[in-house]
């Protein structure tokens, strides 16, 4: 099974934030979306999960096409994701913003809530169930907002920087919990992290895009080696 962008290009205001670009994820698989800032990561990011239509493109999962549905169909069918802002509802206690994610599929308050305690429990976080989403320090929205997507049986995740502001020990704990929600879920992940230590420790591939083309693809290995890597990270002169 896959997830499978193809020949994306996406304008704001006439301006290419995307031109030309493929990615596919497959199922069991850790894919690193990577670049500078400005190059069209999350935007790539919105196409994949329905919130952004490409001008020119399409995507398609398992090779059916998804022209012209909603992002909450792509939820739906297995494709969820995280964003950048967590976006809590800080009113809520944690449970509840997990409760929030799972009342779109039709269960009882009673079965959401034991399936809440059960991710945060997953996610090294269940005792602070009862506390309001406002209360949560950086690391932990992030964790509850991976939770929220869990709770909806992905079969594609995709992440948006969800190391932001993390340090390196929580880094690392991040690490080794998407290489078992990968094994846990079965499902695709595809990371979209600054990161590079996580990065390079926790993909198996990577996609580099600058100035929203792909410039380089292959192993973590491949793309260190690969000299448009080189000259977006470091400068023209390691061309």
């Amino acid at each position: 099974m896959e997830l499978c962008a193809s020949d994306i290009t996406v304008r704001f205001a006439g301006v290419k934030a995307i031109e030309s670009v493929s990615v596919a994820l497959g199922r069991g698989e850790i894919l690193g979306l990577i670049g500078p800032n400005g190059a069209g990561k999350t935007t790539m990011v919105n196409v994949l999960s329905g919130f952004q239509r490409p001008h020119i493109g399409k995507v398609a999962i398992d090779g059916a096409g998804t022209q012209g549905r909603s992002e909450p169909w792509f939820a739906r069918n297995g494709v969820v994701r995280t964003f950048q802002a967590v976006r809590l509802f800080r009113g809520l206690t944690v449970s509840e913003n997990i409760e929030a994610a799972l009342s779109s599929l039709s269960i009882s308050r009673l079965s959401a809530r034991r399936r809440a305690a059960e991710l945060l429990d997953y996610m090294g976080i269940g005792g602070k169930a009862g506390l309001a989403g406002g209360a949560l320090n950086y690391g932990d929205e992030r964790r509850v907002g991976i939770a929220r997507a869990l709770a909806l049986s992905p079969k594609f995740l995709l992440l948006d920087e969800p190391a932001a502001g993390m340090n390196i020990g929580e880094a690392e704990d991040l690490s080794r919990l998407i290489q078992q929600i990968r094994r846990d879920f079965s499902c695709g992940v595809l990371l979209i992290e600054h990161n590079m230590a996580l990065v390079m420790n926790t993909c198996e591939r990577l996609h580099v895009m600058a100035s929203g083309k792909t410039i380089a693809t292959g192993t973590p290995d491949e793309v260190v080696a690969n000299q448009h890597f080189k000259s977006a990270y470091l400068g023209s002169e390691a061309a």
